[in-house]
């Protein structure tokens, strides 16, 4: 929704963004005078009682809360929300246009109902009535946008909503970083977290150097050893839709490739984000035992996860959509940045990553193990596949976000 934003107000429209402040936003939000931040207090539910009824209770707070919100700001033009999270939102943000006669536009990302599947399951009343809620609201709206041609087909079958595909596409700032930017993040990074320290010691190192784990600096100089390690990331919302397991055990199989003398470097595995889960896979991180990897989950400013993204060798994607229809938004990024991807399966996959042109798709934490070795095997060779999908990503020229929104948007505004 930031990048919505950023592109109404980079056309002349003033924007109020309203969500939930749980993180800073970008710095390009927070400088545009045409974008004035809203911010919603988190409202929970019952503290006990039957799940229902706290769903209900939740629900009702949220609709006043948001309607109440909606109702004081300047009569908008459209009101342009996503999806998920719909309940309540898309019902209130259909009330609001009502009462100003504005447009509706709603954004689909995913189905709600889906996610909280994860959790519930399919079966269960909470998720039910949240399936007909999105049905039944969403064909209210006055224009649609999805994120794959596969949500724009079911939405049509299943829900008689056309919509227009919109593919997320990276922002101007997620580029490769230079080096001398590499060396200015690792080294801020390194105040905080061990990993990205100096572990190894090169011959030509001087009193004067400057050293992270993956770069020196010797006067003006900046430069990359051979004895680096490899820097591993993803990123996650630290939800049930992505199992981080699967990661875990595939850095175990590859700790023991090392083990077996396998010509392998070691590995800087950087995990970004947070979120519910991630208590839970910090205890699991803790329990390994690891030689030749380490494991970090910072929380990054918003301006330095592009850097970071820009920096790395491999990104790791373990997104499985809970309807299959929609695409991770981290993998464009990656993209964007001309980084690699190993990709765990699902149905709609396809429509983002090539398999083999710029990564690889695994279903298993064997499977990207041996990914994971392939790529790595004589690191950090400008051969291989690692490089060549590096080099496919350079050339491939993707629409970046401004041009595809202007495109695919703009029209829907009555704008040329």
């Amino acid at each position: 929704m930031q990048y919505h934003a950023l592109s109404l107000a980079r056309h002349g429209r003033d924007v109020a963004l309203l969500g939930y402040l749980q993180s800073r936003p970008h710095g390009e939000v927070l400088r545009s005078e045409r974008i004035r931040l809203l911010p919603l207090a988190e409202r929970r539910g019952l503290p006990g009682g039957p799940k229902l009824l706290q769903y209900a209770i939740k629900v009702i707070v949220q609709s006043v809360q948001l309607l109440y919100t909606m109702l004081k700001i300047d009569q908008p033009s459209y009101i342009l929300l996503q999806n998920p999270p719909g309940l309540p939102s898309i019902a209130v943000a259909w009330a609001a246009c009502l009462f100003w006669r504005s447009k509706l536009i709603i954004d689909w990302h995913n189905y709600g109902y889906t996610i909280m599947s994860l959790s519930h399951g399919r079966n269960h009343p909470i998720v039910q009535i949240a399936k007909w809620y999105e049905k039944v609201f969403g064909r209210l709206s006055d224009y649609n946008l999805c994120v794959t041609n596969a949500m724009k087909a079911d939405l049509w079958v299943n829900c008689n909503i056309k919509a227009v595909t919109l593919y997320d596409k990276p922002a101007s700032y997620f580029k490769e970083t230079p080096l001398e930017l590499q060396h200015q993040l690792y080294m801020r990074l390194a105040r905080d977290y061990e990993p990205f320290k100096p572990r190894y010691v090169t011959e030509s190192v001087g009193l004067n150097t400057e050293r992270s784990a993956f770069t020196e600096m010797d006067g003006k100089n900046v430069v990359k050893p051979r004895g680096r390690p490899a820097l591993l990331i993803s990123s996650t919302s630290w939800t049930e839709d992505e199992d981080f397991s699967v990661l875990l055990e595939a850095l175990e199989d590859y700790e023991q490739f090392i083990n077996k003398g396998v010509k392998l470097p070691s590995l800087v595995c950087v995990i970004t984000g947070k979120g519910p889960l991630k208590d839970y896979y910090n205890g699991l991180i803790n329990k390994l035992r690891f030689k030749h990897i380490q494991i970090c989950t910072p929380w990054l400013e918003a301006e330095d996860y592009p850097l970071l993204l820009g920096s790395a060798d491999l990104g790791v994607c373990l997104h499985k959509s809970s309807s299959g229809l929609d695409l991770p938004m981290k993998v464009v990024d990656m993209f964007g940045c001309c980084l690699p991807v190993c990709a765990i399966y699902f149905e709609c996959l396809h429509e983002l990553v090539k398999h083999n042109e710029n990564g690889l798709i695994f279903r298993d934490s064997h499977e990207l193990a041996e990914q994971l070795k392939m790529l790595f095997l004589e690191f950090p060779t400008l051969e291989g596949k690692l490089h060549n999908f590096r080099e496919n990503l350079r050339v491939s020229k993707e629409l970046r976000w401004d041009e595809s929104w202007d495109q695919t948007v703009l029209p829907l505004l009555g704008q040329e």
